[in-house]
């Protein structure tokens, strides 16, 4: 066994070395330069089949790459005995540099023709590379490399140096071997702080790595214990749900049996008061039914005097509303909720601050309150809300009316009307009218601005100007022309000037004022 080729793994044979440090027999490296681009000598690549880094070849391919000496010496590896190959070297004869075991070294030198032989120790694998068979030069195959051209920065022999280096600047290799491992070392040093700090890096990508893995399992830990909290509180929500529906349920049925025997009963007996008030009519005689009608009648008159429900007492209405919230459930936010409320059309109510009135192009409304079988707000929405209006005397005038549900059992329809006359206003919910629908809205002209202030008086509003007037027709002594506090003509409380209305939302019902009048209220109202 020795050094070998790490691609065909047998015995290096002329190994060279890559650029990416990684050295290769010659039969291999002549099977990768086969596989580079055809046709780009200069510029062909290949991938280092070790480290699978592509790598540039020189422009004369395989044959132009770094011999790589120190991997057919073995490198670090103990050399071997060049006589006996079992015994593993100790000694090299410099004479004629052979690499020697203890015995055959003894041998060596109880020969006659090498007893003369200088050999020295083999301390470690740097001496045995120094001191190891001379390198002979590829170019003089009988010339050892002792030279090292500095212009092309390469090892050269003795008639490399007067043939194709003469004019090169040449030293012996052992004068220059120093500087330039200087500069490898000093590259090497920046090489390993690298290392160092990748080292680290992937030390702490290592510990990163293993963080992330705990944290996603605590995660996932978290996310298990949640979920099966959330799993607990949904089918306990689920049971509580059940529950509530099968109370109701036994309520209503209750209910109903109740009135059913009830009614029942009711029928039983009008059936016993008819049957023996026809007998006594058909089979009595005078004076009989004359003696007993009084009971008879007593007892008729009682049965039909008896107040009963002709509808059930209870409906269908139960339902289930899966985005209603329910409140908290083992810690958990639930939704869903049993609705047992029925809207009731006959007890929906309207309300609004005037239904009957509206104005030409002005946004008017009102409100529609829904309540459940019992009179009480339903407290939600969703419920078919319908709302028609329509002229009385133009059919074909419509409008358009927005509905908006509020989300709590109220809805606000508001509309505006383009042509003025009489409307017809119909409000259903369920295809049913609410209470006070239908009901006529009466659609005035366009309303009528104010032109004037709404004032407590005139004297105030303009500053104490005499010549100030106001509609409401009110004096003051000493030449006011307007109106002013506890003075005759003064409504007693505060009003507009240009019609005397006392609500602020009225409608203006002042006629076109005179010219001095417009003057008057215009001064007024800059004032």
């Amino acid at each position: 066994s020795g050094p070998r080729c790490p691609v065909c793994d047998e015995p290096w044979v002329s190994p060279r070395l890559l650029p990416c440090l990684h050295s290769l027999c010659s039969p291999c490296l002549r099977r990768l330069g086969t596989l580079a681009e055809p046709g780009r000598a200069a510029s062909r690549s290949v991938l280092c089949p070790v480290c699978d880094a592509e790598v540039s070849l020189p422009p004369g391919g395989v044959g132009q790459l770094t011999p790589d000496y120190l991997a057919l010496s073995g490198g670090r590896a103990a050399a071997s005995c060049d006589l006996c190959v079992d015994g593993a070297a100790v000694r090299r004869c410099l004479t004629c540099g052979a690499d020697l075991c203890h015995f055959c070294c003894q041998a060596h030198r109880r020969q006659k023709k090498t007893a003369s032989h200088t050999v020295t120790e083999l301390e470690n694998s740097k001496d045995c590379s120094q001191a190891g068979k001379p390198l002979l030069c590829p170019s003089h195959p009988t010339e050892e490399l002792r030279l090292f051209c500095q212009q092309c920065d390469q090892p050269v022999c003795q008639q490399c140096v007067v043939g194709r280096h003469r004019q090169h600047p040449c030293d012996f290799t052992g004068n220059v071997v120093h500087r330039h491992g200087d500069a490898l070392r000093e590259l090497l040093k920046s090489t390993q702080q690298h290392m160092g700090t990748l080292e680290s890096a992937l030390s702490q990508i290592d510990a990163m790595s293993s963080a992330v893995h705990s944290r996603a399992e605590a995660v996932a830990t978290e996310i298990c214990l949640f979920a099966s909290g959330y799993v607990k509180a949904i089918e306990e929500h689920r049971d509580r749900l059940l529950k509530q529906l099968e109370d109701l349920k036994v309520q209503k049925v209750n209910l109903l049996h109740l009135q059913k025997a009830q009614l029942q009963q009711l029928l039983l007996d009008m059936r016993t008061g008819v049957g023996f008030t026809e007998h006594l009519l058909a089979s009595g005689s005078d004076l009989e039914i004359l003696i007993t009608k009084g009971v008879v009648a007593s007892r008729l008159a009682k049965l039909n005097s008896v107040a009963y429900n002709t509808h059930p007492s209870m409906d269908d209405g139960i339902q289930f509303s899966p985005q209603e919230k329910a409140g908290q459930c083992c810690g958990y936010e639930v939704f869903g909720a049993i609705l047992n409320k029925a809207v009731d059309p006959a007890r929906c109510t309207l309300h609004g601050e005037d239904l009957h009135n509206a104005h030409q192009n002005q946004l008017t409304g009102f409100t529609l309150l829904c309540n459940d079988t019992m009179g009480e707000r339903m407290g939600r929405g969703g419920d078919a809300v319908r709302v028609t209006i329509t002229h009385k005397d133009k059919r074909d005038c419509r409008v358009k009316p927005t509905v908006c549900d509020n989300g709590d059992g109220t809805y606000h329809v508001s509309y505006s009307p383009e042509e003025p006359g009489m409307y017809a206003v119909c409000v259903c919910v369920k295809g049913q009218h609410v209470q006070g629908s239908p009901f006529t809205v009466m659609v005035k002209g366009k309303f009528r601005e104010h032109q004037g202030v709404f004032h407590c008086c005139t004297f105030c509003s303009s500053g104490g100007q005499k010549s100030a007037r106001c509609a409401c027709g009110g004096t003051m002594p000493g030449g006011y022309q307007g109106c002013g506090h506890g003075h005759k003509g003064h409504p007693g409380c505060p009003h507009w000037s240009c019609c005397g209305q006392v609500k602020k939302s009225s409608e203006c019902s002042g006629g076109p004022p005179s010219d001095a009048l417009q003057r008057s209220l215009l001064r007024t109202v800059a004032l």
